[in-house]
């Protein structure tokens, strides 16, 4: 009998986690990667094992049922985590078959006993028979009579989740673009890094500038411990489209006088960290609010040798105990689905539901309302979201617009266009809402987030 090799018992072990501890893929990777002694290029190979499995899972399983006579819903849990990394090596990745099915064969006996192994033997060796692009053909709907479940199938998406990022696609005039979408979500993500400006500059960051936040870098691959001022805490890890978020709420001209940011909504801390140091540039400080106390806390270590924090609070956003019209600036990233940020979070497509979106939508309509209550007149408030859902992006804001009679829609497209450089690579937002800003994975490598200025009369 073969012993499992230490980078598959860590992909396999973060699997686990997903599954057992509702644990998020990317946090669980470095401690399994650190208890099994895994480095270098072996690290990179369980990371995308790993990541790999999890963000094909729904195709992978409908090629498992094709080639096994039971259900994938009957098929012990460790067996099936065990079928999906062999799968992933088989469809996905340069491994030799022999290779992909011995070592899963390894695994099932270890985790389960040697009568596991024989099935998921002959599973696999099933698995074996077609590439990948075959193996869709044989399990998706034809595409002809059912194009959103044939995308579903194979792009791996739940098929909710194909509709919905459809709906967002068309409402901008790109419904051609859902495929390329899908594939962008499929796609490892570079590392980006952020300076903190007035604790870091650009240059100190190794790899090429951002195409459009003027804090950023793709990291051209290593650890971003490495970095001697991300390990200070001077820079950090922080897709771009993030970044923007926080150059559009600073980028926006006041009336009147400058000094106090709320971030209504700071855990874990990345856009809070960007705010202060802005923060501090200007002689402005930022009170950073997170109602979740273990998020409060990873807000405070974001934050952890600022300048330019007044406070860190642990408070219920909806309603804060504090004065109305108290703050010049005001960022709502609100709580969401998720779903534009799928390429960072490959389990988020399995563990979120669409009945998700029913305690969500009221959430971001009060968070935003209270947001625009706690802004002076004048001032500003930027409503934020990771995703691209209409419900939690146009809807909202329509929602709360029409009952507010002091408060009036910004030109975000215009604003990053000044700053940036965008110009028409970010689209406004088509319709009544127009001069929102909807960022995409496939278009521009970000994560979809989405992003409206809102002034208070």
């Amino acid at each position: 009998m073969s012993r499992p090799d230490p980078a598959r018992r860590a992909a396999y072990d973060v699997l686990k986690a997903v599954r057992v501890d509702d644990a998020y893929t990317n946090l669980a990777l470095p401690g399994a990667l650190s208890r099994r002694g895994v480095s270098g290029r072996d690290a990179a190979f369980a990371t995308e094992l790993a990541s790999g499995a999890i963000r094909w899972q729904g195709l992978y399983d409908a090629v498992l049922a094709a080639c096994s006579d039971r259900a994938v819903g009957t098929i012990q849990a460790k067996v099936l985590d065990a079928l999906r990394l062999g799968s992933h090596q088989l469809l996905s990745m340069r491994v030799p078959s022999h290779a992909a099915i011995s070592t899963s064969v390894d695994l099932v006996r270890s985790e389960v006993g040697p009568g596991a192994s024989g099935f998921a033997n002959a599973v696999l060796r099933q698995v074996a028979q077609h590439d990948r692009d075959t193996w869709v053909r044989r399990v998706a709907p034809d595409p002809a009579t059912d194009p959103v479940g044939f995308a579903a199938t194979a792009y791996s998406h739940p098929r909710w989740v194909v509709s919905l990022l459809g709906e967002a696609l068309a409402a901008g005039g790109d419904p051609d673009e859902l495929e390329a979408l899908l594939a962008a979500d499929n796609e490892p993500p570079a590392v980006t890094l952020v300076a903190r400006p007035g604790r870091s500059e650009v240059v100190e960051l190794p790899g090429e500038p951002t195409a459009f936040s003027p804090y950023g870098v793709v990291s051209p691959g290593g650890g971003p411990g490495d970095v001697r001022a991300v390990a200070e805490g001077r820079a950090g890890v922080q897709d771009e489209g993030s970044q923007l978020v926080a150059h559009a709420l600073v980028a926006a001209p006041l009336d009147g006088p400058d000094v106090r940011w709320l971030d209504l909504c700071a855990g874990p801390g990345g856009k809070a960290a960007l705010l202060a140091a802005l923060a501090a540039s200007r002689g402005a400080g930022l009170v950073a609010n997170e109602r979740q106390p273990h998020r409060a806390e990873l807000v405070r270590r974001a934050l952890a040798g600022a300048d330019g924090v007044e406070a860190v609070t642990v408070e219920d956003g909806t309603a804060l105990p504090w004065p109305a019209a108290s703050y010049d600036r005001v960022l709502v990233d609100a709580p969401c689905t998720g779903l534009g940020a799928l390429r960072r979070r490959p389990e988020a497509r399995w563990r979120r539901r669409p009945d998700d979106l029913r305690d969500l939508v009221p959430l971001q309509r009060a968070l935003l309302d209270r947001a625009l209550d706690l802004a002076r007149p004048g001032g500003v408030v930027l409503y934020a979201t990771c995703s691209p859902v209409l419900a939690e992006t146009r809807d909202v804001l329509g929602s709360v617009l029409v009952g507010r009679d002091d408060t009036s829609l910004g030109d975000t497209p215009g604003l990053l266009t000044a700053d940036t450089g965008l110009r028409t690579d970010v689209p406004s937002c088509d319709g009544p809402l127009g001069g929102t800003v909807q960022l995409w994975p496939h278009r521009h490598r970000t994560d979809a987030m989405f992003m409206a200025l809102l002034r208070r009369a």
